[in-house]
């Protein structure tokens, strides 16, 4: 299962007996909030897009949506994601368990600014009844950010 392979990763922090496993589903940004209980914008949503040579994960906070000119900007590219058997053969982990740690493929995960908010924040954990509490210094950490980037609308007054 991907939570054991989460599970595993994060034992070289000493965080693999904090990942929370809830009774019902986290599998969406409103069903993890509601899980954990907390505002929507502190889940960590794992985003994965196609780049020409493979697939790059962007982590965002869970009131924001990908700006197409920011992304474009950024990568070079239109911003295209990954179908969910895609996200499946390039992270191991299902759709709403996707998160940037533990992966099946070593890709280049990048964090948006929209998280910066936050003391802490909710990634999922590779199921979709999982999360861990984490700042964005530890995510950045756990999850090898190549970088923070800018490439998300709606959290911020425009």
């Amino acid at each position: 299962m991907a939570i054991d392979k989460v599970r595993e990763y994060l034992k070289q922090w000493g965080r693999d007996t904090d990942i929370l496993e809830f009774d019902t589903s986290s599998a969406t940004v409103e069903m993890a909030s509601n899980a954990v209980g907390v505002e929507a914008s502190r889940i960590a949503k794992t985003l994965s897009f196609k780049t020409p040579e493979s697939a790059i994960l962007i982590i965002a906070a869970g009131d924001t949506k990908i700006d197409n000119a920011k992304f474009k900007g950024e990568f070079g590219m239109k911003a295209k994601m990954l179908t969910p058997e895609e996200v499946l053969e390039y992270t191991g982990h299902a759709i709403g368990g996707v998160c940037p740690f533990g992966l099946m493929q070593t890709l280049p995960v990048y964090a948006d600014i929209s998280l910066r908010r936050f003391e802490t924040i909710y990634p999922a954990c590779g199921s979709s009844n999982s999360a861990i509490k984490l700042t964005c210094e530890e995510l950045d950490l756990y999850a090898n950010c190549e970088k923070w980037i800018d490439v998300c609308k709606g959290w911020q007054e425009e």
